[in-house]
């Protein structure tokens, strides 16, 4: 049962890797940037103020400035796209069992996706984006860390032995 557990966790792993390069890497920007140099991109397609979006996002589910799909997409996809890394990362590395190396580590990783996205012009850098997908990484670990997940952990031995 234990090999087995550890074969799912891995192979539901790679399946939610491909899943993030899809979104995050695959997804069309369509073609009314292509004539910008890489500086006029990023500046036209960057956000650095934190809460600008967010705000934004959350003003127009109130008082139905945009379609609602737009906001609860933005705030919910980017919170829950990072969630299940919440619980994979510490599974996978024992040393990212701590809050303060796992909330390092995931700001790492997330500032390298920022910065793919906008060098490859597939996405733009917005700190937004980034606060929403820290927050879901967070709560993932914290489902993580839940005494009861810990149970079945134990019980299951999904949890790897490397690092």
């Amino acid at each position: 049962m234990k090999r087995v557990g550890k074969f799912v966790l891995r192979i539901s792993f790679v399946f939610y890797l491909l899943a993030l390069i899809v979104l995050l890497f695959l997804g069309s920007r369509g073609d009314m940037m292509a004539g910008m140099s890489l500086i006029e991109y990023v500046k036209s397609s960057s956000n650095l103020v934190p809460f600008k979006t967010i705000s934004t996002y959350i003003k127009a589910i109130f008082d139905g400035s945009m379609n609602i799909d737009i906001p609860i997409k933005n705030l919910f996809g980017n919170a829950f796209m990072f969630l299940p890394m919440g619980i994979y990362l510490p599974s996978f590395l024992r040393k990212v069992n701590k809050l303060s190396v796992f909330a390092f580590a995931m700001v790492i990783l997330l500032f390298v996706i920022e910065v793919i996205q906008i060098v490859t012009r597939r996405g733009s850098f917005d700190v937004d984006d980034f606060i929403l997908n820290m927050f879901g990484a967070l709560i993932g670990f914290s489902i993580w860390k839940m005494n009861s997940i810990q149970k079945l952990i134990n019980r299951t031995s999904f949890q790897s032995n490397s690092l």
